[in-house]
C-alpha cells in the first residue's frame, strides 16, 4: 500500500483505546480522528491516545473526506445503525463483534456495503493471529480427519452491575459479549451454519444471561458446544476433535510472553498419538486484524483473514437461535 488507510473511530469506548494502541506501529493503518456524543470526552480521549483530530458529532466524522474507514466499537445495539450510516457515507467499516443484534440487521449491513461498493468486516482479532492461521491450515489439510466434535469457551468475572454488558437495552449479556467468540470459532471450524441449537443459561438481575451453555448440531453430523460467562475465572479455550487427531488452542486476541498463543496438536487415535505444540509469535491481534482489513480494502476479500460475510450472517443467525432456546428452554431449529 502506498498510503495508509485512514480510520475514524465512533465513540470513546475502552476497547477503542486498545485498538489505537494495537495499530500504532502500523505503516498501513492510521487512526486520524474520533467523535463522541460528548465532545469534551472526545477531546480528552484524543489527547490521551494521540488521535490528531476530534469531531463534535458522529455525523461530522462520517462526513469527513479525509477518512477512508470507520472503526465501530459502540454498544452492541448501535453496531447496525451506525455501521449502515457509515457505509452509506461510502466509508469502509470494521465493526466490533458481535456484528449485529439480529440476523436481519447483519443482512442489512452487508446489503449497505454492497450497495455502496465498500467493505464491511466483523472484528475478531484472534482470527488474524498466527495460531489461528495455523489451525485453519491444518483443518484445510484434513490433518484431523473427519471432524466429530468442537468445544469452545470464553468466560471472565464481571462484578460491576453498572457495566453496559448487563444492560438488555444495549443487547448485553454473556452470549452477545463473550459467547460470540467461541461461536465464531465453531462456525469457522464447521464451515457451515448449525441446524439446531439447545441452550441453558443463568440470569442476572437485569434480565441478561450471566452464563450460558449451548449445544449445536450440524448437517454433516458434527456436534459442537459453546460456553460463556461473566461469573467465572478468566478462561479461553477451544478443542477440535476429528477421527484422526485433535487440536487444543487458547485462541487469544493478543499474545505475549505472559499469555502466549499456544496450540497443541495430536495426530493419531491412541494415547501414543504424535503430539506437537505450536507457540505463536507474540503480537497484537488488533494490529494483525487492522493490517488484514487494510489489505481487504486494497485488494479485496481474498486478502482478509477474518469472518466472511456469510460467516458473520451465520453467527448472527445462530446467536438468535441460541438466545431463543435459552429463553424458552427448548431446542430451536435454525433456518438454512
Amino acid at each position: 500500500m502506498t498510503t495508509p488507510l485512514r480510520i475514524g473511530i465512533l465513540g470513546a469506548a475502552k476497547i477503542a483505546r486498545l485498538f489505537i494502541d494495537g495499530v500504532r506501529p502500523s505503516r498501513n493503518v492510521v487512526v486520524t480522528a474520533v467523535a463522541s456524543r460528548d465532545v469534551h470526552k472526545a477531546k480528552r480521549f484524543a489527547a490521551e491516545t494521540g488521535v490528531p483530530r476530534v469531531h463534535p458529532t458522529y455525523e461530522a466524522l462520517l462526513a469527513d473526506p479525509a477518512i477512508d474507514a470507520i472503526y465501530n466499537p459502540l454498544p452492541n445495539n448501535l453496531h447496525a445503525p451506525w455501521s449502515v450510516r457509515a457505509l452509506d457515507a461510502h466509508k469502509h467499516v470494521l465493526c466490533e463483534k458481535p456484528l449485529a443484534a439480529s440476523a436481519a440487521d447483519a443482512r442489512a449491513m452487508f446489503d449497505a456495503a454492497r450497495r455502496n461498493g465498500v467493505h464491511l468486516a466483523e472484528g475478531y482479532p484472534y482470527r488474524a493471529q498466527p495460531q489461528t492461521l495455523k489451525m485453519r491450515a491444518l483443518l484445510d489439510g484434513a490433518a484431523l480427519g473427519r471432524l466429530q466434535y468442537v468445544h469452545a469457551a470464553f468466560g471472565f468475572p464481571l462484578a460491576d452491575a453498572t457495566n453496559i454488558r448487563f444492560d438488555p437495552a444495549l443487547a448485553g449479556g454473556a452470549l452477545m459479549d463473550a459467547g460470540c467468540y467461541p461461536l465464531s470459532l465453531v462456525r469457522m471450524v464447521a464451515g457451515a451454519r448449525a441446524t439446531r441449537a439447545q441452550a441453558t443459561a443463568t440470569w442476572a438481575n437485569t434480565g441478561v444471561d450471566l452464563a450460558l451453555v449451548a449445544s449445536l448440531e450440524f448437517a454433516g453430523g458434527l456436534l459442537a458446544q459453546i460456553s460463556c460467562s461473566f461469573a467465572t475465572a478468566r478462561h479461553r479455550r477451544a478443542l477440535v476433535v476429528g477421527d484422526a487427531g485433535t487440536i487444543a488452542t487458547n485462541y487469544l486476541n493478543d499474545t505475549t510472553d505472559a499469555m502466549p498463543g499456544v496450540m497443541d496438536v495430536t495426530v493419531g487415535t491412541g494415547w501414543d498419538a504424535k503430539r506437537e505444540t505450536f507457540r505463536s509469535v507474540d503480537g497484537s491481534g488488533f494490529l494483525a486484524e487492522a493490517e488484514a482489513f487494510a489489505q481487504l480494502v486494497a485488494h479485496g476479500p481474498g486478502a482478509w483473514t477474518g469472518a466472511t460475510p456469510e460467516e458473520s450472517i451465520d453467527i448472527a443467525t445462530m446467536l438468535e437461535a441460541i438466545a431463543a432456546s435459552a429463553r424458552s428452554g427448548v431446542a430451536v431449529d435454525i433456518p438454512a
